[in-house]
């Protein structure tokens, strides 16, 4: 029944941050939220009228279809489209929470036009061999670290690398989340959106991982590797936080000498691109891809295919013999 047609926009707002919150979402995410709704809320408060209704004034049941195309019209003028995309998605997640709620009869979200945005291409680390260059380099103890802890390094690139993990899903590891029998080693993760997903691991992978832990046996004694406890800590052996493990990376890429070929805005991530760019250069088919990334659609995996294509024709067009035989017939 649809008994709060009078409710604020402004009270329902933060109704369905609350829900949101129950699956965890990062604080950047719910600030994302929060900006998204507020902003286009803002925008219908202040249409047609001088002075802007405040949103606790602001009814649920202004929101029609017509009223919220003209507010993400102008929402739209001088953003980008992922931005407005975003905001979308936003909206009609909003919009689906009260149609559950019964506060409205309908989502009118799908009246409203979004603009359709690429999917972002892959940034693996550049150079044939510049991953296998970071891995030795990490391996090797430097006396100008403080602390060096290269056991631990190595297992957080081993497992970016071989396993292809986010950096959210490196930091909800446990110890017992590395499993399964002599040969049939695997990685079970906590994924984005909830989704759990199983990574199989060889046993280089595993001995670097085992390392690590017999490492951490030494440093903080047999408790530190529980089976609940975390299985990334500091060097005070407390869990490793989201800061702290972008730092590590950055300061792994500086000791290898590597930063020039570290795509810009992709740190640790470029780590996870080069794990999915090298399945598809060695064959994997989309599919395959998909379930060992765990990403919720083809069309993300397919991007490390077509870009592995596309690097495959640009090294063909830079062989010299076909530089040589551009000279040799006209141009059609």
């Amino acid at each position: 029944m649809h008994d709060k047609p009078d409710e604020t926009v402004k009270a329902l707002i933060e109704e369905f941050l609350t829900a949101r919150a129950t699956r965890k979402p990062s604080p950047h995410t719910l600030a994302a939220y929060r900006r998204d709704l507020t902003t286009v809320a803002e925008l219908v408060a202040a249409a047609g009228d001088a002075t802007p209704l405040p949103l606790d004034r602001l009814a649920v049941s202004a929101l029609s279809p017509r009223v919220m195309r003209a507010a993400f019209a102008r929402f739209a003028a001088p953003r980008a489209a992922a931005s407005v995309h975003r905001a979308w998605s936003t909206w009609n997640s909003f919009f689906t929470f009260l149609v559950a709620e019964g506060v409205v009869p309908g989502n009118p979200m799908p009246a409203v036009g979004r603009p359709r945005t690429p999917l972002p291409r892959p940034k693996p680390l550049r150079g044939e061999h510049t991953p296998e260059e970071l891995l030795a380099a990490v391996a090797r103890a430097e006396g100008r670290q403080r602390d060096p802890w290269p056991e631990r390094d190595l297992a957080v690139l081993a497992l970016a690398l071989c396993a292809g993990l986010r950096l959210s899903e490196l930091l909800a590891l446990r110890v017992s989340s590395v499993a399964g029998r002599a040969g049939e080693r695997r990685v079970d993760v906590a994924g984005k959106g909830g989704r759990p997903r199983t990574v199989p691991i060889e046993d280089a992978v595993d001995r670097v991982l085992a390392g690590y832990l017999d490492s951490r046996r030494h440093r903080f004694g047999s408790r530190s590797v529980r089976p609940d406890a975390p299985f990334l800590v500091d060097r005070q052996g407390e869990p490793l936080r989201r800061g702290g493990l972008q730092y590590l990376v950055e300061s792994c890429y500086r000791r290898a000498g590597i930063g020039d070929r570290v795509p810009r805005g992709a740190r640790l991530h470029a780590l996870r691109h080069t794990f999915a760019t090298r399945l598809a250069e060695d064959g994997a088919s989309a599919a395959e891809i998909m379930r060992l990334l765990g990403h919720a659609s083809l069309a993300s995996s397919q991007t490390y295919i077509e870009v592995t294509a596309g690097q495959q024709r640009a090294a063909v067009a830079a062989n010299r013999t076909n530089r040589a035989l551009s000279g040799l017939t006209p141009p059609r």
